[in-house]
């Protein structure tokens, strides 16, 4: 089951970076961070990109600490919580994950949901220290389309302890890699970013959807049949 879990979770972290309201501010992000103009990204200079890319390695480097540091907690704190406590946890973490999907549907919005909510970092001029602070803030911090995805990927997390820090690790790379790939490529991937934008929001719905149905056989324990792939054998036979 850890194998589809985890993988659940790295897409997750993909879709978080494709959401319409994170997309396509990353390219001025990442400028910014590394306190590059637009004019330097436009001369492709190697200064420009080599700046860009450590800064975002950072950046990664300050949200994936935060993120493995919960999941490490989640791990040492309720790994060894009972099997009656376990399940009560399956039933609400599957309710919470469904409700994150309709988020993302659009079907309810909830207030606290429908604002932004970010860790301020007053006074810091872009430098490499500064990058993995604004990455540390980023996993703290978070937007409406992040807050249900990530807000889904913790109660699932919370639901499955023994595997918390692989799976909120895997969400990190989920959102780090697309990051450190925009780092790299920061003129080509403004450019498919400008010209894809419309379609992204398609990404939402479809996130919003695959939450339902993963909310549903988190409430019903039926997580782990699906991963071993049990439901197939059913009518493969012996």
């Amino acid at each position: 089951m850890a194998e589809i879990t985890l993988f659940i979770a790295f897409a997750a972290g993909l879709a978080s970076f494709l959401s319409p309201c994170v997309l396509p501010l990353v390219p001025a992000f990442v400028a910014y961070l590394s306190g590059t103009t637009a004019a330097e990204i436009k001369k492709d200079s190697k200064k420009a990109k080599a700046a860009i890319f450590v800064n975002t390695v950072l950046f990664v480097i300050g949200f994936t600490f935060v993120f493995a540091l919960l999941g490490a907690l989640i791990n040492s704190v309720l790994l060894n919580i009972s099997y009656t406590l376990k399940d009560v946890l399956g039933k609400i973490g599957g309710v919470i994950i469904i409700l994150f999907g309709l988020v993302l549907l659009g079907i309810i919005k909830p207030q606290f949901l429908q604002q932004e909510h970010k860790l301020k970092l007053k006074g810091l001029k872009p430098s490499y220290a500064a990058s993995f602070l604004f990455g540390a803030a980023f996993a703290v911090g978070w937007t409406p389309c992040v807050g249900a995805i990530l807000g889904a990927i913790l109660t699932l997390a919370l639901t499955k302890p023994a595997i918390a820090f692989g799976m909120l690790f895997a969400y990190a790379l989920g959102l780090g890699v697309p990051f450190l790939a925009v780092g790299l490529f920061t003129s080509q991937a403004t450019a498919l970013i400008k010209k894809y934008q419309n379609v992204m929001k398609y990404v939402s719905i479809a996130a919003g959807i695959i939450l339902i149905i993963l909310g549903i056989l988190v409430f019903t324990n039926n997580l782990a049949k699906v991963a071993n792939l049990t439901f197939a054998s059913q009518f493969l036979g012996p």
